[in-house]
Parts: structure tokens; C-alpha cells; sequence
């Protein structure tokens, strides 16, 4: 196996790690997928587990993708470019398609942002700052994670990126818009609960 099929496949698996699920498993010995809204990101071990330990299974999931894109491709496969978006994209889809859940996970956004801040904080910066004002104005964390998913691909471009980097993250802004289809229907119905009400 050459360094750069060797990246993706360990970007892969880590990606596949179901913090939150693991987390709620042994320390309350439940299946979060049978309870809230049944996925298994961090906003609904936050429901499972309380905010604290809630935000141990984000920055797990967030981990996911920063260590492929800042640490094990560059270590591989060097600086390059798309092989470093690759790689970010294979963790995100091993948290999205985990093998170890069946290929049923989570919603790509904590891991997503992980494997941006692996290459471009300041990407993070300004689409974590759209995030903060839409909840804010909002009160809709699934919404929140849209716009902010939307905000990826337009910051990289403003901010002179080459295409590695903004067909990745147009990519990832694609996957966050699909996995949160029934967050949408929800609120256009009137059903999405606000930010008490968490729903990932």
C-alpha cells in the first residue's frame, strides 16, 4: 500500500471512531442512538451526557479531522494539497459512514471543522463566527451548521485558496446541507426545537 492509499485508509478509520457513542456507552451504559434524535455527533451525546462531557465528544469528533489533514497526511504524503483535502474528506466520511456503526454516523460538521482547521484556521475563524451569529439570531443549531457549512467554501475563496482547498470544502458544505435535510423539514413545518431543545 502506497503513503498516499496508506493516508486514506488511516484517515478512514479514525474518522470511523464513534466518540460520542463510546462515550455514553461506558459511562452511562446507552445507546445514543436510541434516544434524542437518535444520532450519534456531539450534540446529541450533550443530551445523553450533559454539556461537559458533551464537549469531550465534540473536540473527539473535531480530532477526528484535524489529525488526518495537520498530522498524518503531511507525514505521509507531504504538503500536498489535495492530498491533504483527501484525507480530510476521508475522515469525514468515516464519522458520516463509520464502518464500525454499520455506516450509520453523524452529520459531518464537528469533523468537518476539524479537518478545516487542520488546513486553514482562519476558514474556521469566519465560518465559526457565521455559526455564532446565526444562533445567536436564530436559536437553530441545525440551521446554524448550514449557513456556517455554506460559509466554508465562499471564506476559502476570499481568502485566495486554490481548488484542493475549495472543492473540499464546497464538497463538505454539500454533505452538511444533506445531512441535515430533516432539520430543515422540521423547521419549515414549525417543528425544530431551538437551541433548548437540541436536535443534531
Amino acid at each position: 500500500m502506497g503513503p498516499a492509499a496508506l493516508s486514506l485508509v488511516l484517515s478512514y478509520l479514525i474518522g470511523s471512531i464513534p466518540v460520542g457513542f463510546v462515550l455514553c456507552k461506558l459511562i452511562k451504559g446507552v445507546d445514543m442512538r436510541t434516544v434524542g434524535s437518535g444520532n450519534i455527533g456531539s450534540t446529541n451525546a450533550m443530551r445523553v451526557l450533559g454539556r461537559p462531557l458533551g464537549v469531550v465528544a465534540f473536540l473527539g469528533d473535531f480530532g477526528k479531522g484535524w489529525a488526518p489533514t495537520f498530522l498524518i497526511a503531511p507525514a505521509l504524503t507531504g504538503e500536498d494539497q489535495w492530498l491533504r483535502v483527501a484525507a480530510g474528506a476521508a475522515a469525514v466520511c468515516g464519522h458520516v459512514w463509520p464502518i464500525f456503526l454499520r455506516f450509520k454516523g453523524g452529520k459531518a460538521v464537528a469533523t468537518g471543522c476539524g479537518a478545516i482547521v487542520g488546513i486553514d484556521p482562519w476558514i474556521f475563524a469566519v465560518a465559526g463566527a457565521v455559526w455564532l451569529v446565526t444562533l445567536v439570531t436564530t436559536r437553530f443549531v441545525g440551521l446554524s451548521s448550514m449557513v456556517m457549512g455554506v460559509a466554508f467554501p465562499v471564506t476559502s475563496a476570499v481568502l485566495g485558496h486554490g481548488a484542493p482547498v475549495i472543492c473540499g470544502t464546497s464538497v463538505l458544505a454539500l454533505l452538511i446541507l444533506l445531512r441535515h435535510r430533516s432539520n430543515l423539514v422540521r423547521m419549515l413545518a414549525g417543528e425544530e426545537p431551538k437551541i433548548r431543545g437540541w436536535r443534531a
